[in-house]
């Protein structure tokens, strides 16, 4: 998780019975200026990983690596698990325009494997997009821990141009409900073709496809703007104490 985390045993009835809950120390939140995170994560490393990881997502959770994790913070709610309702989910123009202005490009499932052009991508589009945050100093081996460090539904996609340029690429877990977004990045230098919001359309297409209800999109944060694009997809739900709620768009 890339943070110190504090280890103790839960035998409680919950999803992760039986198995090691880490809550990582006070930090400065990534998201919003002048708060502080805190996390509740599951250790995955186990031959139930997969199963575990299931229950785990009903309950909120998003995955980094062997750990499962959702935010814990005091007095702070802005963050909120979402996942999109696939069966009831109509394009926009907006999107069929993204598709077609996308439909040279060849997708293709790979093994989680981590490779060298992946990984000047990522670096590209981490100076890019994000020069200031943790992954823009990351190195090849954490690139790799990234990808590879997995479960066994875990799949990274490419996407090429006719001439097999790769121009973006997604990490996701496909769950017993539908694909679990767990990371993506594109070329910065394409940034007229919509490549993420293309990512998100076409997982929702293969959860379709397959019949299943769900694609996981991680963290809607309210008060931050690079979170804000989740709601376009609608509908949309949004996990809360309450249990999966639907969201206003």
């Amino acid at each position: 998780m890339g943070r110190n985390a504090h280890v103790s045993e839960s035998e409680s009835r919950a999803p992760w019975k039986k198995t090691y809950v880490f809550r990582t120390p006070l930090l400065p939140c990534p998201y919003l200026a002048d708060r502080i995170e805190s996390r509740v994560a599951v250790d995955l490393g186990n031959p139930n990983a997969s199963e575990r990881y299931d229950q785990l997502s009903l309950a909120g959770f998003r995955r980094t690596g062997r750990f499962a994790y959702r935010p814990d913070c005091q007095g702070c709610s802005a963050c909120v698990s979402v996942r999109v309702l696939a069966k009831e989910f109509v394009p926009s123009r907006t999107f069929c325009r993204i598709q077609n202005a996308n439909a040279d490009l060849d997708a293709r499932k790979c093994p989680a494997k981590a490779t060298v052009e992946q990984f000047r991508l990522f670096r590209d589009y981490q100076t890019a997009r994000h020069p200031d945050g943790d992954m823009a100093a990351m190195v090849f081996s954490d690139y790799r821990t990234i990808v590879e460090d997995c479960l066994p539904e875990t799949r990274l996609i490419e996407f090429r141009k006719p001439d097999r340029t790769l121009v973006l690429a997604g990490l996701i877990d496909w769950l017993q409900d539908g694909p679990s977004a767990v990371y993506s990045f594109f070329d910065p230098q394409e940034s007229k073709r919509s490549l993420g919001t293309l990512f998100i359309l076409w997982l929702i297409e293969q959860t379709r496809a397959r019949g299943l209800p769900h694609v996981y999109l991680g963290y809607r944060i309210a008060g931050c703007p690079n979170m804000a694009y989740k709601a376009r997809f609608q509908p949309l739900e949004g996990f809360s104490q309450n249990g999966w709620q639907r969201l206003e768009s």
